[in-house]
């Protein structure tokens, strides 16, 4: 060994004392995290930076190459991890995309679903609506026909009872009439009755007057002889 290589060998020395706490916190803790977790890979990259700038600093071409190729691993890990986030978001966007559009045709069937039954019982209503129309326009229909019937039967009735009273009327103003003509017809023969009688009273009563008169003179002849 050179004396101008002892100090760069000291110093190596050194650096491998420093490292070993970092060397233990990689093997107990970060070597169990995952490959590609983000603090592994910012670890390892760190470290392997530190070791390559130290290599290179002290001629230490294993501590440089090691150092470098882990920070390449480490980049590369972390590219790949990038590059499958990229692709895990963008199967994601995809699938969502994919989901979007397909809630979007669920959407668009179950509103044009909707519209069609929204139409079909619109078209119902419509129909129930033109129906009771219809059903309440017969009524009122057959409400006034009937109406109008039994106006036209009243006023026929009014005039039946109407023609009725007054043939009823005539009858009793021709009974009337015809017992007052009968009355008087009837007084008229009791009247001349009454005078007949009267006339024949007198006929009796004179003739009776002359047969006493006549019995008078027949017993006053008597008497003279």
């Amino acid at each position: 060994m050179r004396i101008i290589d002892a100090p760069f060998a000291l110093l190596r020395l050194q650096y491998r004392i420093v490292r070993l706490p970092l060397q233990v916190i990689e093997e107990q803790v970060v070597a169990r995290m995952g490959t590609e977790v983000p603090a592994r890979l910012f670890y390892e990259r760190s470290l392997g930076l530190l070791d390559a700038a130290v290599g290179n600093a002290l001629g230490d071409y294993r501590l440089k190459q090691r150092g470098g190729a882990l920070a390449e691993r480490s980049d590369a890990l972390r590219r790949a991890s990038q590059l499958d986030a990229a692709a895990t978001r963008t199967r994601e966007q995809s699938s969502a995309d994919l989901k979007a559009k397909s809630d979007k045709v669920i959407e668009d069937r179950r509103d044009a679903r909707a519209a069609k039954e929204r139409d079909v019982r619109q078209a119902r209503t419509s129909a129930e609506d033109r129906k009771r129309a219809a059903e309440e326009a017969a009524a009122h229909r057959t409400a006034a026909a009937k109406k109008q019937a039994d106006e036209t039967a009243a006023r026929r009735k009014n005039s039946a009872e109407a023609a009725k009273r007054d043939k009823l009327a005539r009858i009793r103003a021709n009974e009337q009439k015809a017992a007052a003509t009968a009355k008087s017809k009837l007084d008229s023969a009791q009247a001349r009755r009454t005078q007949a009688d009267m006339k024949r009273a007198q006929a009796d009563r004179v003739e009776e007057l002359a047969g006493i008169e006549k019995q008078k003179r027949q017993a006053k002849r008597a008497n003279n002889a």
